[in-house]
């Protein structure tokens, strides 16, 4: 048996030339693509570290991750029905989260999640810390300090026995890169601090499937620009810790704030989902 070699004449195939409109246009797209892939996974890498792995693969997880992203992150989540307590830690002390002064910041990213305007001074970052370590040495009894179990690097705020599940119970984490935080609030306190202008929800804080990276009531509170700020941003923290630990940190009472309704120290959320169910977390 003999075997013959077809030309490209006998198979009629269309022969394409580097002149040929077609082969530039297809060309013109392929390394359109490829500098803006290099081009967002280099702002990907410019946020720095956290949650995700500074990586193609963390990168293209990503990018798959922002088809799913809120649409608008300045817009509270509704609180539900179901939810009790219907209203949260800070209804009765919306005198101590004003206005916050000036536009929002610029944020950027998903995990790892960061505020790229208007960004804290060390002073501001130190004085914060500063608050949240006392917070938890005065509170040591319900309250400790651990790596951020979202963020995987840098110190988070951790309830010892959690009424409302996280990541192994945090409360909050402080971004050293550029001041801002991320913690979980009663939904109705989120929307408090929203209105206010002193943080977005996350992108991904939508519930559902969503949770197994962060919980529905996840959100960034941008950093504090001087020391009244920093004021505000305490009282937003202490909201969180209330929410996560069911305690409150008032100084009249220190009893539970939050009571467990079932077997499982959960409170009634109904569709409200909650994280730290062995899912994946980022921050």
């Amino acid at each position: 048996m003999g075997f013959s070699i077809l030309s490209t004449q006998s198979l009629d195939l269309p022969i394409l030339s580097i002149n040929d409109p077609a082969m530039i246009a297809a060309m013109a797209v392929i390394l359109c693509t490829i500098y803006i892939i290099r081009k967002d996974y280099a702002a990907f890498l410019n946020l720095g570290p956290g949650g995700t792995p500074s990586t193609f693969p963390g990168y293209l997880r990503i990018t798959v991750l922002r088809l799913f992203a809120l649409k608008n992150p300045h817009l509270p989540a509704p609180v539900p029905a179901s939810l009790r307590p219907e209203s949260g830690y800070l209804a009765t002390k919306k005198a101590l989260v004003p206005k916050r002064y000036g536009i929002r910041p610029k944020v950027a990213g998903i995990a790892p999640h960061r505020q790229v305007s208007q960004r804290g001074t060390p002073h501001t970052f130190n004085s914060l810390s500063l608050r949240i370590q006392e917070l938890a040495l005065q509170h040591h009894d319900f309250l400790r300090r651990g790596t951020s179990c979202f963020e995987k690097i840098g110190t988070g705020l951790f309830a010892i026995s959690e009424v409302n599940r996280t990541c192994n119970g945090e409360i909050c984490h402080v971004h050293g890169s550029d001041g801002s935080l991320h913690l979980t609030l009663h939904p109705a306190d989120a929307e408090i601090a929203l209105n206010a202008g002193w943080g977005e929800r996350h992108p991904l804080a939508k519930g559902g499937w969503l949770t197994r990276f962060v919980p529905m009531g996840f959100v960034m509170i941008y950093a504090p620009r001087d020391e009244s700020e920093v004021e505000v941003v305490m009282e937003i923290i202490k909201a969180a810790t209330w929410w996560v630990s069911g305690r409150s940190l008032d100084r009249v009472s220190a009893t539970t704030a939050v009571e467990p309704s079932n077997a499982d120290g959960l409170c009634v959320l109904s569709n409200w989902e909650i994280a730290g169910l062995g899912g994946e977390h980022s921050g």
